[in-house]
């Protein structure tokens, strides 16, 4: 990472949904948050770490979520919306990108820890406010318009293992 100072305030926003589903399709794997929220705060000053959740009523998500809270993350959670005709939809995109702008005073670096190429637009806004944008996430699965539109970005799979734990 470029331009990384200690007095930086970062707030990290994680979609927990697109980096689950990543390490799962590329990996068949779980991902290590301890060590992701580790290198997106890098020595500085974290002012929030804001995991977004989608409950799906499984077995271990309330001991998944408790982990989360443990490791030092805000969880936000909303249920699957289910649809006639059996379509699911789940996502944070709207509830990351409005908690980003109305923080953005608060913070001197943004990290969002997705690879969803939706995010492009918050990432303009939120460089036009004078924020400093980084994302992390795994390149064999993040959109190019992210990847180019941010002031750094993370790739996971250059150090997998790092964030990486074994199902199980």
């Amino acid at each position: 990472m470029v331009n990384v100072h200690e007095d930086q305030r970062v707030a990290v926003f994680v979609d927990v949904q697109n980096l689950y589903y990543s390490a799962k399709n590329l990996y068949d794997r779980k991902v290590n948050f301890t060590n992701l929220l580790q290198t997106a705060v890098h020595g500085r000053e974290l002012t929030r770490a804001i995991a977004y959740a989608i409950q799906a009523d499984t077995d271990d998500e309330g001991n998944f979520f408790e982990a989360l809270r443990n490791i030092g993350f805000e969880v936000r959670t909303k249920e699957l919306k289910e649809f006639e005709g059996g379509a699911k939809k789940g996502d944070w995109d709207m509830g990351i990108a409005i908690d980003a702008v109305k923080m953005a005073e608060k913070m001197d670096t943004a990290v969002l820890i997705t690879g969803d190429g939706d995010f492009v637009s918050l990432v303009n806004h939120l460089q036009a406010s004078g924020v400093r944008v980084e994302a992390m996430a795994f390149g064999k699965s993040t959109a190019h318009e992210l990847k180019d539109a941010v002031n750094a970005f993370v790739d996971l799979d250059e150090s997998s293992e790092k964030y990486l734990i074994d199902e199980g």
